[in-house]
C-alpha cells in the first residue's frame, strides 16, 4: 500500500493509476490510496496550475480527481455532504451516485468564501452549488491534454455558517497560511478559540468521510 504523500515526480506512476489532487495535506489526511498518487497542490488557482502540470510532464494518469473541502452555497447541500461533478469519460458518475454523492454545479473562486452573506451572494450571481479554488484550474488543463478528470468534494461548511475567521486576511501573496498571523490572530481574539476547535473537528470529520467514499471509489471502478 503506498504511502499518503506528495506525488514524487521521479517515480513514474503506472498507466492506469489515478491522480489525486487535494489543496493541502489536511485534506488528504485519511485518504490512503492503493490505486493512485497523491498530489498537494497548494491552495488557490495558481498554485493549482503550477502543480499539475509539473506532475503531468512526468505521468499521464488515466483520471484525474481534485478533492477536497469546499463550501457549500446551495442551502439544500449540509455539511458533509460529497458532492461531484465529472467529465463525460470519466466514468466515475454511477459509482459515486451510488456511494451516496450528489451531482453539483462548482464555482472556482479567487478567495475564500467566509460569510453566509458572501455565499449567498455567490449562489446568486453564479448559480454555483460549491465554492471552492482549485479545481476548474486542473480540469481545464486536463482537458486541453485529453486526460478525464473530475471533482469529488466535500462541503466543510454549509451555505449557512460562517468560517471562525477570515482567512483571506491570514494568506501571503502566494495563497499560503501565513501562521504567525494565525497565532497572533488568535492570541488577540480569544473569543474565536472554541469556534476554531469546532470547526476543525468539522473538518476532521469531513475529510474521513471524504477519504472513505474515495477509498471505496477506486476500489469500484475499473480503470482503463
Amino acid at each position: 500500500m503506498k504511502k499518503n504523500n506528495q506525488f514524487n515526480s521521479r517515480r513514474p506512476l503506472r498507466p492506469a493509476d489515478v491522480l489525486v489532487c487535494f489543496a493541502v495535506k489536511e485534506e488528504a489526511k485519511f485518504f490512503v490510496p492503493t490505486r493512485a498518487e497523491v498530489l498537494i497542490t497548494g491552495m488557490g488557482r495558481k498554485n493549482a496550475g503550477e502543480s499539475i502540470r509539473a506532475a503531468i510532464e512526468v505521468v499521464r494518469p488515466s483520471l484525474v480527481l481534485t478533492c477536497g473541502f469546499a463550501g457549500g452555497l446551495n442551502p439544500e447541500l449540509p455539511t458533509g455532504a460529497i458532492v461531484f461533478d465529472e467529465d463525460m469519460d470519466a466514468g466515475i458518475g454511477e459509482a459515486l451516485l451510488a456511494l451516496g454523492a450528489i451531482p453539483a454545479k462548482f464555482y472556482c473562486a479567487k478567495r475564500v468564501a467566509v460569510t453566509v452573506k458572501e455565499k449567498e451572494q455567490l449562489w446568486q450571481s453564479t448559480g454555483a452549488d460549491v465554492v471552492e479554488m482549485e479545481s476548474s484550474v486542473i480540469r481545464n488543463i486536463c482537458k486541453q491534454l485529453d486526460i478525464p478528470s473530475a471533482t469529488v468534494r466535500v462541503i466543510s461548511d454549509a451555505a449557512d455558517e460562517d468560517l471562525p475567521l477570515d482567512f483571506n486576511a491570514l494568506m501571503t501573496t502566494d495563497d499560503k497560511i501565513n501562521y504567525g498571523k494565525l497565532a497572533w490572530t488568535v492570541m488577540t481574539r480569544p473569543n474565536k478559540i472554541p469556534k476554531l476547535i469546532q470547526f476543525q473537528r468539522v473538518t476532521l470529520l469531513t475529510a474521513q468521510k471524504l477519504a472513505g467514499v474515495l477509498n471505496d471509489l477506486l476500489a469500484r471502478v475499473r480503470l482503463r
